[in-house]
């Protein structure tokens, strides 16, 4: 009865943690990795094929109630125009400040040469299968990524959450027509669809029930994954790479500490302590998963209940924040494209830099928001700057553990422009809403 009483976020913290001493005690006792693989893993497994389960129907049903709420056509192109250019520009800032740091410290030429030898050739399979997948993408036109948004089979596309571009796109045409049919022909479609999205989130509170022990099983798996049969290679690996992942995680930290609060100081009168402590549980659960398509549904539910965002805005912004805006995944592009570089000995010009800007910022909007989904992108920014391939092999160890805080940064993007669009369109309280939440109970 106690644990119950816990606020979500200090349950998801008291998971991790404990998961994180479970997964040590496994690597240093004779209690078996396979224990923890066969038993422990397929609890984490669960809840985040729970919280998928549901992406694809939240982004549909939220996005047609979303775009049928805003009244008219000339109001979600202001709104969806706000949207994307906050987005962009917030994602070049990321990619900016990635470059600035990684040039400055240079970590890819701290990293000695057997190192280097060693995780190629552990990692050689795993690359190539990611040059594979690239390779197919680069032989694509330039406005393949145009096509891919268009489904062929709308069926078929809410079946894979990879596609979830195109479910984006065919909520909003669906309500666009709704905001241009007889009102007494659209009335009961938007009825329908907003009471999915209530039965939906009625789910998530279900859902979230297991996230103390979803989160924990999450964090054993990969304590002992990591280290494998050798408990050592782990650290040795992590040692070996730890000032490219300082320098990952720097850029990261600034983004959530000066570059949020700033945009949130300059169009919101939001307090940042308040907008953090509103949003804690998202960002928790991101670092869980991985994932911000899974961590969407309490991130609209905390935005909503916690900073009173209006549920037209929030079922707008977010959705679409969740498909096309990744600040933490491009920021790590452009850390990891001159680590390879400056680790295989190849200096980069301003001008091939400008390009992983670019690159990076084009490759965010189609990259797919799963766990590992910014590998496959990142090798089209190598590709883009004539840097070989097969380099992520020399960044794959760390980026299971740096995919956790870059997809904190994703989700916390996505509620700080949220947050903005509501404040601009007026439909932000002056102060900020703390309703009652079953989820996380006031402190």
């Amino acid at each position: 009865m106690m644990f119950k009483k816990i606020p979500l976020h200090t349950q998801i913290i008291i998971g991790l943690v404990l998961g994180l001493i479970f997964g040590l005690v496994v690597i240093k006792t004779a209690i078996p990795n396979s224990f923890t693989i066969d038993y422990i893993k397929p609890i984490g497994t669960i809840f985040i094929n729970s919280l998928k389960m549901i992406a694809v129907p939240l982004v549909l049903a939220s996005l047609i109630v979303g775009v049928s709420n805003l009244g008219d056509v000339s109001k979600l192109s202001r709104i969806g125009g706000k949207t994307i250019g906050t987005y962009l520009i917030t994602t070049v800032i990321a990619v900016t400040i990635g470059l600035i740091l990684v040039n400055v410290f240079q970590p890819g030429k701290s990293l000695p040469p057997e190192t280097r030898e060693s995780l190629m050739s552990l990692y050689e399979g795993d690359a190539g299968s990611r040059v594979g997948q690239a390779a197919e993408l680069q032989k694509q036109s330039p406005l393949q990524p145009l096509v891919d948004i268009v489904p062929d089979n709308v069926f078929q596309a809410t079946t894979n959450n990879a596609a979830m571009l195109q479910v984006v796109f065919f909520a909003i045409l669906v309500g666009i027509a709704l905001l241009q049919v007889q009102k007494s022909k659209a009335d009961p479609v938007i009825a329908f669809f907003d009471g999915m999205n209530e039965v939906i989130i009625q789910i998530v509170n279900y859902i979230m029930m297991i996230a103390p022990y979803g989160v924990f099983a999450l964090m054993a798996s990969l304590i002992v994954e990591i280290a494998g049969d050798n408990p050592d290679s782990a650290v040795q690996l992590l040692m070996a790479l730890l000032k490219y992942s300082l320098v990952v995680l720097g850029g990261l930290f600034t983004m959530i500490l000066v570059v949020y609060p700033l945009i949130l100081m300059a169009f919101t009168k939001v307090k940042y302590k308040d907008f953090f402590k509103a949003i804690r549980p998202a960002q928790l659960l991101a670092f869980s998963t991985s994932s911000s398509s899974a961590t969407l549904p309490v991130t609209m539910k905390q935005v909503e209940e916690e900073l009173g965002v209006s549920e037209e805005i929030s079922s707008f912004v977010l959705p679409l924040g969740a498909t096309v805006n990744m600040d933490g995944t491009s920021l790590y592009q452009g850390v990891a494209a001159v680590f390879i570089a400056q680790a295989l000995g190849m200096e980069l010009s301003l001008t091939q830099q400008l390009m992983i800007v670019l690159t990076a910022t084009l490759a965010s909007i189609g990259s797919a928001g799963v766990p590992g989904a910014g590998l496959i992108m990142l090798i089209i920014v190598l590709e883009s700057i004539g840097v070989p391939a097969a380099g992520i092999a020399l960044i794959i160890a760390p980026d299971r553990i740096l995919d956790m805080f870059r997809t904190v940064v994703n989700v916390t993007g996505d509620a700080t422009v949220c947050t903005i669009v509501a404040s601009t369109e007026g439909e932000l309280p002056d102060g900020l809403i703390r309703k009652s939440n079953p989820l996380t109970p006031n402190d």
